[in-house]
């Protein structure tokens, strides 16, 4: 085998791609500060058991393990970012009030998510803990639409969930472990054949659940819910939010799908997932989480979300060369002054190396640095040079 060969579902970032991605993840990083969220960067492996505290069999399935040699013990590559920046807000910073978290790095996931998705996604997200109310999940489904909405990812549409009402549901009918699991992954399919012949569920819930099974489509649709579902607080409140919520976002197309129990096993709340037009699945995935928390023996309300650098990057058209100066290479202190003075300026500026004067790149030279009789100038050229 080439020893040049990489793993499969393993990449490199060639130039273009990595200014791309580097230059989404500082604007990114700024928005996410425009809003007061402070940057951590957990570590990349952690021992297994706080990697993997208060997650769903789903994120343990995608993680890979290995033994740590000094310990003993076995340590995981991080497959999510969330759990360990949870770990950071019950343990580190133990702050009694609100936490605006954010953070970007790559994870690796055992298996690749889809047939051509990478197996070392770069994630970039925010968090807040602290807050239960619903103010807190509409600033973050703003923040989610900004960032998107700043990267150029184009026409979006955010669709709204709410796993209270699947657990309402389930806790009227008295359903818990493996039935429950299977009446979620029925309501997840829309299989209204599977909950109909259920044995598990009584008539009431059955009912119940097959109308869950049709609540989708547009905002309307929470005001559908209220006189279809049954009566019940949670539930109430439940709708409450999902319509205050929806009603904030006025600039986004909004969908709501109650029978979306996408992340069941781990949100506790709203949860949401935004789409482009020229993407199959989610670019981007959040929601409330409040029960994490407390494996790590501080249950704070929490919500938040997170995409991956790599797949929004490929909804981007290319990008226009970066315009730079070229200059030759010289010992002149007059052109060496030069040029440290139009880079502290914030320009580009490539010095030629002797006999490499049209060596190709991914910018374009729209000006040259030449000798005049008295000193150097910076000349506009007719015509770029470069990629």
């Amino acid at each position: 085998m080439p020893k040049w060969l990489l793993p499969e579902h393993i990449s490199d970032l060639l130039p273009a791609d990595a200014r791309i991605l580097e230059e989404l993840r500082r604007s990114l990083l700024d928005l996410f500060r425009g809003y007061g969220y402070e940057l951590v960067m957990p570590p990349m492996l952690e021992y297994i058991e706080s990697l993997l505290t208060g997650t769903g069999s789903d994120l343990d399935l995608r993680t890979l393990k290995l033994v740590d040699q000094l310990s003993g013990r076995t340590m995981g590559l991080r497959a999510d970012i969330t759990p360990q920046v949870t770990r950071i807000d019950a343990h580190l910073l133990n702050r009694s009030g609100i936490a605006r978290l954010c953070y970007c790095g790559s994870v690796l996931h055992a298996r690749p998510r889809g047939l051509h998705a990478s197996r070392e996604p770069i994630l970039i997200g925010a968090e807040i803990y602290g807050h239960a109310g619903i103010e807190a999940d509409i600033e973050i489904c703003e923040m989610a639409l900004g960032a998107l909405a700043l990267s150029g990812a184009g026409q979006v549409r955010i669709d709204l969930s709410h796993v209270g009402i699947a657990r309402a549901l389930l806790g009227r009918a008295g359903l818990a472990g493996d039935g429950a699991a299977d009446v979620i992954a029925a309501v997840k399919r829309k299989d209204i054949a599977a909950i109909r012949a259920s044995d598990t569920l009584d008539a009431e819930a059955r009912a119940a659940f097959e109308v869950l099974c049709g609540l989708y489509g547009d905002a309307s649709v929470v005001e559908r819910a209220r006189s279809a579902l049954p009566a019940d607080p949670a539930i109430t409140q439940a709708l409450d939010d999902l319509a205050r919520l929806a009603a904030s976002l006025p600039a986004a197309r909004v969908t709501v799908d109650l029978a979306d129990p996408h992340g069941f096993q781990y949100h506790t709340g709203i949860t949401f997932a935004v789409y482009c037009a020229d993407w199959p699945a989610a670019i981007l995935r959040g929601g409330r989480y409040d029960e994490v928390g407390r494996a790590f023996g501080r249950a704070r309300p929490a919500t938040g979300f997170s995409l991956d650098l790599r797949e929004l990057a490929t909804l981007l058209p290319d990008p226009a060369p970066r315009l730079a100066i070229r200059a030759p290479w010289s010992d002149d202190a007059a052109l060496h002054a030069l040029v440290r003075r139009l880079r502290a300026e914030g320009e580009i500026v490539i010095q030629d190396f002797p006999g490499h004067e049209h060596d190709p790149d991914e910018f374009s030279c729209d000006r040259n640095i030449v000798r005049t009789a008295e000193s150097w100038l910076v000349q506009a050229l007719d015509e770029p040079r470069g990629a």
